[in-house]
């Protein structure tokens, strides 16, 4: 695996060092030693699956509550997203930053988002499969989110929003005095 900074603390994309051969190829998508050697959290607690219908689904922006934020290790497996995450740590040198990367099932590039992270993103195509790995177990009460189109940020989505649901919808502009991840 071959850890690419990408503009934000802690946060990393990950690309995989296939070993080809005329059947195909085999690559490593997580070994927790080198997750451990970089800092990062190698705990999976659980694995999840999102499918998304349609071309501009928007999904996010969420995040967990201390004691149970968690960090995500995010892979596109069939389709294409855009995957946006904001930095809402208060001490952290990137604090209220954002960076986007595309994941599609081609490029096999997966993002790791730390806990303290917003996470979101959009699908590129119709038919399109997200899986994470979480490093902790959900908690519904740690639940939280802000909205995708939250201004303090200003996250350029590249589709217009085709589906969004009504929790989604429904959640608050950011507000850094009450954030509690």
């Amino acid at each position: 695996m071959r850890f690419i900074e990408c503009g934000l603390a802690d946060a990393v994309v990950i690309e995989l060092e296939p070993h080809v051969d005329e059947r195909g190829f085999f690559a490593r998508s997580f070994c927790q030693r080198e997750f451990e050697e970089r800092g990062l959290n190698p705990c999976v607690a659980q694995c999840n699956v999102s499918y998304n219908r349609t071309r501009g689904t928007v999904r996010g922006m969420h995040y967990a509550a201390a004691p149970d934020a968690e960090a995500k290790l995010v892979r596109c497996t069939a389709g294409a997203i855009w995957d946006a995450i904001v930095d809402l740590r208060p001490a952290s040198p990137t604090h209220l930053k954002w960076i986007a990367v595309e994941l599609s099932a081609e490029n096999r590039r997966m993002l790791y988002v730390p806990e303290g992270f917003g996470h979101g993103f959009q699908t590129l195509r119709d038919e399109t499969e997200v899986s994470y790995q979480m490093s902790r177990f959900y908690v519904p009460e740690a639940a939280r989110g802000f909205r995708y189109d939250d201004p303090r940020f200003g996250i350029d989505w590249p589709e217009p929003v085709t589906a969004l649901s009504d929790n989604d919808a429904a959640l608050p502009l950011f507000d850094p005095r009450r954030f509690d991840g």
